[in-house]
Parts: structure tokens; C-alpha cells; sequence
């Protein structure tokens, strides 16, 4: 069994789409092509670094785009020199696509070509509003809000109005 069926959680969950894009992406990425292969390492806490080998492309030949929380590396073939004839041809000059799902809040910062190797930058970057913050604590018996003061003088009056 290959294939997962969320249809009845959407039925009754709003707000989940997300994550079945998600697992239909993680599903398409496991049958997609190995090439070009890369590596994804953690230099921080909040820093990433990915690297891929791209040995024969220039940087005319590459693009990069983030949109969406997907972050889309491509390369088109570099053109071919007829110049000789191989015996062997390992060196891979095809055209790729690599599409990397990005978690919230990460940002590309650069990327760099250097020997071969495609590095780029990511960092998470949580926004102040999301980030945890410490409440003191005050000492002292809490100020309630007005409005419960309002609730219970609006139940002392029905109160005295049912006992009259």
C-alpha cells in the first residue's frame, strides 16, 4: 500500500491542506530522479546550507527561486562541445530540476557556485509576534477585568428581583 487516503480527515479538519500537499510532495520526491545529488547540513541553530554537485554548469546555467515555502533549483544543459569523441561519459550534463519543501519562516539568504558545488544559504528567521516571551509574575491579589464586576452586579440585581 503506497498511497495514503486523507480524504475523510478533510471532510471534517479545515485548515490541513497543507499538510497533504506535503506528503504528496515527500511521495513525488522519493520517485523523482536522484540527480543532481546534494546535501543539506545544519551550520547553526537557525542556519542551513545546502550543497549540491553540479560539476559542468555555470552560473548562467542555473536558476534559483523560492516561492511558497518551496524552494526550486534548476539547471539547463550546458551546450555540448562536439570537439572529440568519448569512450566513457560519466560526468552528467543533463538538465535538472530539484524542488526542496521549505519549513515556515525559512529564508534564502545567497547562494554561491565554488568548484562545482552549489551552496546555498538558508535561515529561519521566527518573527518577533511568534516568538515565546516571559510574563512576570506580580505579587499581590490579581485585578479582575470590569467586565466581570459588571456580570456579578447584573446577578446580584436578578437576584434581588426574583426574591421580591
Amino acid at each position: 500500500m503506497n498511497a495514503l487516503d486523507f480524504s475523510p480527515l478533510f471532510r471534517t479538519a479545515i485548515g490541513f491542506d497543507r499538510l497533504a500537499r506535503l506528503a504528496d510532495t515527500a511521495r513525488a520526491a522519493a520517485e523523482a530522479p536522484s540527480y543532481p545529488p546534494y546535501n543539506i547540513e545544519r551550520t547553526a541553530d537557525d542556519s542551513y546550507v545546502l550543497t549540491m554537485a553540479v560539476a559542468g554548469f555555470s552560473q548562467s546555467d542555473i536558476e534559483i527561486t523560492a516561492q511558497d515555502n518551496v524552494l526550486l533549483v534548476s539547471g539547463k544543459a550546458p551546450q555540448a562541445k562536439e570537439e572529440g569523441r568519448y569512450l566513457h561519459r560519466g560526468i552528467a550534463g543533463r538538465a535538472f530540476e530539484r524542488r526542496f519543501v521549505l519549513a515556515d519562516h525559512i529564508r534564502v539568504e545567497g547562494a554561491a557556485l565554488e568548484n562545482g558545488l552549489l551552496h546555498v544559504s538558508l535561515r529561519r528567521e521566527v518573527p518577533e509576534q511568534l516568538k515565546p516571551r516571559r510574563i512576570e509574575i506580580a505579587q499581590g491579589a490579581p485585578q479582575r477585568p470590569a467586565i466581570e464586576g459588571r456580570v456579578e452586579a447584573a446577578n446580584t440585581q436578578e437576584g434581588s428581583a426574583q426574591a421580591a
